[in-house]
């Protein structure tokens, strides 16, 4: 089952001072619809991962780290990402591979997602009530 969500052991790995999103390495990796991906997922894996001509497994880096604060809330988002690929993807997992591969959250597409030679992710406004990651 996919269910888009910040994992249970990101938000506690916050407090245990685990994860620096501004300096750790932190990827993006595309699955197909029959991945398990939810809020119990705890580390990258390539199970059901997306195989396909110019798509590496273990996915791509996140770039362009935006920090964020508007009153009590801390947001972050990283820029838009693509792979020049043909391929189909249902959903996506943001982890930390500096910190041995542990998961941050995951992306449903809400269907499967076919490109043919561009797959762009476009990442949500960089807002208190928006970015991909917040925390009120």
């Amino acid at each position: 089952m996919i269910v888009q969500t910040q994992t249970t052991s990101f938000k506690a790995e916050l407090y245990q001072a685990v994860h620096n999103l501004l300096t750790d390495t932190i990827k993006i990796a595309l699955y197909t619809s029959i991945a398990d991906l939810n809020a119990d997922t705890t580390v990258y894996s390539s199970t059901n991962e997306v195989v396909a001509t110019g798509y590496s497994p273990g996915g791509s880096p996140l770039t362009g780290v935006a920090l964020s604060i508007s009153g009590t809330t801390v947001y972050v988002n990283w820029a838009n990402i693509s792979w020049t690929a043909g391929l189909t993807a249902r959903c996506a997992l943001i982890y930390n591979a500096s910190k041995s591969n542990k998961s941050v959250a995951v992306l449903d597409f809400g269907a499967d997602k076919t490109s043919t030679t561009t797959f762009l992710i476009t990442m949500p406004a960089n807002t208190s009530t928006t970015a991909l990651i917040r925390t009120a």
